[in-house]
Parts: C-alpha cells; sequence; structure tokens
C-alpha cells in the first residue's frame, strides 16, 4: 500500500475503506457486484428480477369500423391508469407525507397531454393501426427525444413518461403489471433497469426486502423514497438485470452498495457481525443527540440539518442538530399549477422557525431553474440551464415574486431565529439588488405595523467560483457565506456529477475546490463574518476533518448524517485538523487529499467505517 506522500503527517496511515469488507475475489460460486449506495441496510433473500418479460406489441391493421372500438379502448386504459396513479398518490400522502406524493403531479400531467394524445388518436384514425401500437409507438417517440436532452429535469421526464406508458399498455394488453409489487409471493430483493417512483411507492415493506438497479443516482426521487422508506437499496450497477437469474439467493449491503449472489456461510456470518456492529452503534450516536458538536481540544462547531419541508422537522429533532441550516424552499413552488401566495409561505417558514427555536433556521430564497421548475414554466427550457436562468437571477428577474417570499421570511422571523440566505450569487450587483429589495420589504411592514426581527441576519450561498474569489468584497454587503460545495464543485470542474461518463471527475478534494473554499473562509474571517458548509461534503464523516481544519463555523448535512458527523466531532481535534487543511492545501491530486482525510477519521472513529 502507498505510503503518505510527503507533507502529511506519518500518523496518517492509510485505513481499508468498509467497502472492502467483501472480498473483490469471491470464492466459487459467490459474485459480488458494486455500485451507488442510496439507502443503508443489510437484506438477504431470493431476487426477483423486473424487466425479463418482454411486452409484446404487435401492430394491427383496423377495419374502419374498429377505429372507434380502439379509441375507446385507449380512453379507458388511460382512465384506470389515472385511476392507479391517484391510488397510489393517495397511499404516499397517507405514509410519507404530501411532499413525496406530489411527485405523482407529473406522471399525471404527462398522462392527460395533449400533444401526445393527439398524435396517438391520429395513428389510430389515419393509418387504422390498434391503440398499444400506435401508443407504444407515440409515447417512445417522445419519451427518447426529451431523454436526449442533456438536462436532468427532463431526463427525469422521460422517464416519467416511459413508467406511465408502461401502465397504460398493460392496461390495454390486459396484463397485470409487473410494476404492482403490492402481492409478492414471498419476501425478497427487487432487481430492475430502474424503478419509477410509483412502483417504489407500491412496495410491500414486509415483502421487499431491498432493490438493486442497473441504472439510477443517489439523487433520484426513487433513492430518496427508499431512504424515507427505510428500504435497503443500491442503484448504478450497470446490467445487473442481465446477469443474475429470478430465484438466485442475495445480500443486499446498502451501506457499502454491495451486491452478492450466492453469497457464501463465511460472508453471510461477516454480514451477521456488520449488523450486530451497527446496531451497537446506532445506540451510541442517539446517546448524542442532547449533547454538543464540539471537538477534543474544546473548540465548538454549528451542527445544524437542511431540509427539504416542514414534515422533516421531527427528523431534525431526533437527530440532535443545532437547528435548520438550510432550508429549501422551492417545495412550495414546485409540482403546481400557480405559485404560492404570500400567507402560504408565511405559514410554511413560521413553522420552521418556531419548531427550529431556539437555534436558528436559515432560509434560502428559490433554488429554481437548472433542474427544478414549476409545473407553469415546466416548458420553458433552455439549451443550459445550469448556466442560465435561475435561482437569485429568476427572483431579481420577477420582483413581485421575489418581494411575496422575502415578505413572508420576515414575517416568520417573529415566530424564532430566522436567516434569508441568497442562492446562486455571482457579482456584487446581485448582493446589492437583492439587499435592497429585503430592506424595501421591511419598510413596508413597518409601516402595517406587521411584526418582524429587524435584525434578521442576510447571507448568501457561495456556489459560483467567481464568488469565491471576490468573497472579500461580498463580505462586506452580508452577514454570513454558506459554502454549496456540490455546485462549487461542478462549476469548478466543469463536471456534472448525474453524467455516468464523467461522474468519476466530479472530486470536492480537487485542489482547485479547496482553494476556493479557502479563499471563501478567510476573506469571511477577515470581516468577521461566519462560515457555513451545507454541501454533501457538510455530511459527509471522511471529509468534515478537512473542512474543520480550513475553518468552517457550521456544518449543515441531511437529519440522517448529523449523529454520525457529531460522533466524529466529538473525537476529533482542531490542531490535527488543521495539519491536515495544511498539507492538503499543497497536495496535488484530490485523491491523495481524500485519502489523507479519510484515513484521520478512520483512525478517530473506526466504528462509522466498519471497522472496530
Amino acid at each position: 500500500m502507498r505510503a503518505p506522500e510527503p507533507g502529511f503527517p506519518v500518523s496518517l496511515r492509510p485505513v481499508r475503506p468498509y467497502r472492502d469488507a467483501v472480498p473483490e475475489r469471491p470464492s466459487a460460486g459467490e459474485r459480488v457486484y458494486r455500485g451507488v449506495p442510496v439507502s443503508g441496510g443489510v437484506a438477504h433473500g431470493r431476487v426477483i428480477v423486473l424487466g425479463q418479460s418482454a411486452r409484446q406489441i404487435l401492430r394491427r391493421e383496423l377495419d374502419p369500423s374498429e377505429v372507434a372500438v380502439e379509441i375507446a379502448r385507449l380512453q379507458g386504459a388511460l382512465t384506470q391508469t389515472r385511476k392507479d396513479l391517484l391510488e397510489i398518490q393517495h397511499q404516499v400522502t397517507a405514509a410519507l407525507g404530501q411532499d413525496e406524493a406530489s411527485i405523482f403531479d407529473t406522471p399525471l400531467l404527462v398522462l392527460e397531454d395533449p400533444m401526445l394524445l393527439n398524435d396517438v388518436h391520429r395513428l389510430i384514425r389515419d393509418q387504422r393501426i390498434n391503440a398499444e401500437a400506435a401508443y407504444q409507438q407515440v409515447s417512445e417517440k417522445f419519451a427518447s427525444a426529451i431523454g436526449a436532452l442533456e438536462d436532468d429535469y427532463f431526463r427525469e421526464r422521460a422517464a416519467d413518461l416511459r413508467d406511465v406508458a408502461g401502465r397504460v399498455l398493460d392496461h390495454l394488453l390486459g396484463h397485470r403489471s409487473e410494476r404492482d409489487l403490492r402481492s409478492l409471493p414471498e419476501p425478497c430483493i427487487i432487481l430492475a433497469p430502474d424503478l419509477a417512483p410509483s412502483t417504489t411507492a407500491t412496495l410491500d415493506r414486509a415483502r421487499v426486502l431491498g432493490f438493486a438497479t442497473d441504472g439510477g443516482g443517489t439523487t433520484s426521487h426513487t433513492a430518496i423514497m427508499a431512504r424515507k422508506l427505510g428500504i435497503p437499496a443500491v442503484v448504478g450497477l450497470g446490467d445487473i438485470t442481465a446477469r443474475v437469474r429470478n430465484g438466485e439467493y442475495a445480500l443486499l449491503d446498502g451501506h457499502g452498495g454491495a451486491l452478492t449472489i450466492n453469497p457464501t456461510d463465511q460472508t453471510l456470518f461477516e454480514y451477521g457481525q456488520l449488523k450486530q456492529r451497527r446496531a451497537a452503534l446506532d445506540e451510541r450516536l442517539n446517546a448524542l443527540r442532547e449533547h454538543p458538536a464540539v471537538t477534543l481540544d474544546g473548540h465548538g462547531l454549528i451542527l445544524a440539518a437542511n431540509i427539504d419541508h416542514p414534515d422533516d422537522l421531527a427528523d431534525v429533532r431526533a437527530s440532535g442538530a443545532d437547528g435548520v441550516g438550510l432550508f429549501r424552499s422551492e417545495f412550495l413552488f414546485l409540482n403546481r399549477r400557480e405559485l404560492p401566495g404570500e400567507d402560504e409561505q408565511f405559514e410554511a417558514y413560521r413553522q420552521i422557525a418556531a419548531a427550529a427555536a431556539p437555534h436558528a433556521a436559515i432560509i434560502r430564497t428559490l433554488d429554481l431553474g437548472g433542474d427544478k421548475l414549476p409545473a407553469a414554466w415546466a416548458r420553458l427550457g433552455e439549451q443550459n440551464p445550469f448556466l442560465g436562468w435561475r435561482a437569485i437571477r429568476i427572483s431579481l428577474a420577477l420582483p413581485e415574486l421575489f418581494r411575496t417570499q422575502l415578505r413572508a421570511i420576515l414575517r416568520a422571523s417573529a415566530h424564532g431565529p430566522v436567516k434569508v440566505m441568497f442562492p446562486m450569487i455571482s457579482n456584487l450587483a446581485e448582493v446589492r439588488e437583492a439587499n435592497a429589495a429585503l430592506e424595501r420589504c421591511r419598510e413596508e411592514l413597518r409601516e402595517e405595523n406587521v411584526p418582524f426581527d429587524p435584525l434578521m441576519e442576510a447571507g448568501i450561498m457561495i456556489e459560483v467560483p467567481g464568488a469565491a474569489l471576490i468573497a472579500d468584497i461580498l463580505a462586506r454587503e452580508v452577514q454570513f457565506f454558506s459554502i454549496g460545495t456540490n455546485d462549487l464543485t461542478g462549476y469548478t470542474l466543469a463536471v456534472d456529477r448525474m453524467n455516468e461518463r464523467v461522474a468519476p471527475l466530479f472530486t470536492p478534494t480537487h485542489p482547485a475546490v479547496l482553494r476556493l473554499i479557502q479563499m471563501t473562509i478567510e476573506a469571511a474571517h477577515r470581516h468577521g463574518r461566519w462560515v457555513g458548509v451545507c454541501g454533501e461534503m457538510a455530511g459527509d464523516p471522511a471529509l468534515v476533518p478537512l473542512l474543520v481544519g480550513l475553518g468552517v463555523d457550521e456544518l449543515s448535512a441531511t437529519p440522517a448524517s448529523v449523529p454520525a458527523v457529531k460522533f466524529l466531532l466529538r473525537r476529533l481535534r482542531l490542531t490535527e485538523a488543521q495539519t491536515l487543511a495544511q498539507a492538503s492545501l499543497q497536495a496535488e491530486e484530490a485523491e491523495e487529499v481524500h485519502q489523507h482525510s479519510r484515513t484521520l477519521a478512520c483512525q478517530i472513529a473506526p466504528e462509522l467505517f466498519g471497522a472496530g
């Protein structure tokens, strides 16, 4: 194994990562496949492989007298599919809340798309072909065109369209849909090319032990729902559905991202021990809930939580987080036909503020655009939306929309400590214009005698390299920075992490990214401003020592990640983190930095990495 490079402390010996717990060279009969872990847990059982029974659709020429019958058959299938989707949506609302259920608004709109249906009707009438052949031809043409666009939002819409089309075709063919997983014969592990949210929503947790897919990513709706449901899941396994047969036994590791087919007794024994260790660790993490996030040498940090919806507040409290470090306000705007008014927004923000108290709740103004657009704007499409009209650019271009949100946030500040944060800032003019809009809203509320906190802090997201480079200028205009490491890394390295062809290039420990983070922190501290990190780096125990050493004042992660980060912080010394950071800033390779940060984390908290 390679020795530490010059400049790094000799004590930082590389530690074998947890993902290697299963041998890379399995014994005879045992096969190991590695993917991306998206929902923790370990499952063992038989597999059911979806997608191996291809749908047989024959093109049939119609007699003129059959055209009306075929159109009626199509309408019946559409009606039944709508009924299915509404039923699933109601189930998800009851089990997980309105936010998760809202993802079915788009499939319902797809089902009624007039352009698609007009083309199907035209094929049936003009070319006189049967309904299933016409619907398959048109829906696949639309899905292929949308899926070819270099944009995550439209790729997801293509998946929605194929899911809806499959349901319509199953009704036309009289098939029991493969997607209906509510009556499985025995507990099993599901393997599929991909799982649409509507399929994931019907999983019977008593029968589905876990699932694995050929494609998918950590931020897909399906991955999010798997975590909410508590079902172990691994995605991005390549052509796993072509390599595994129905009925084979498998062991699914949702922590390490491995699927083991025909596991040996030794492998099962090792995973049995792993489950026992993780159960013991969970108890230890839970015991830290009321303890502060402070290092062994007395350096305290704010450890907050990122949330998407007021329903997530229970998870924040259970995690022991110091309030809300990032509330994504987009949930109020997505998957609906009309934009929310001031009172509706105020009520949501008030819930956040009151529940987070006495800690602060940081509310980010709209970060729309890119892969997120309201249903009313979904057809606006841009050639390169991640470099286009999004976030603060939309808010400043639509002053009435911005005013409504700022007034609602200010009103909520009377019910608990609230801070407002502007996303995607790239220049000084944007900050000044946003601050001026905020001040106008303060004046309006004063004149109306509406209570608010006149000292509410305003900060900005540092996500664009240009903003990091002028952080010393921007720090004069705001009270805090929050570094969004996901976008900062993507924009700095010109990498879309959801694109499998270039995803390995997405490395937040790249020297350029580290220097931008350091530059931002030093500029903020020179002006007496505090700095947080709300990207995925903040929730990764392997990288937390590096961020602490660089000097961040706050970390904000998903509620599920907070206990592990706190566990690590309470075993870390600021001095060793600073030594790590100083050496990292001199490093030439991203992997070198990642390895040494992980090594330090493994040494002080081996339990978090499957050791100890």
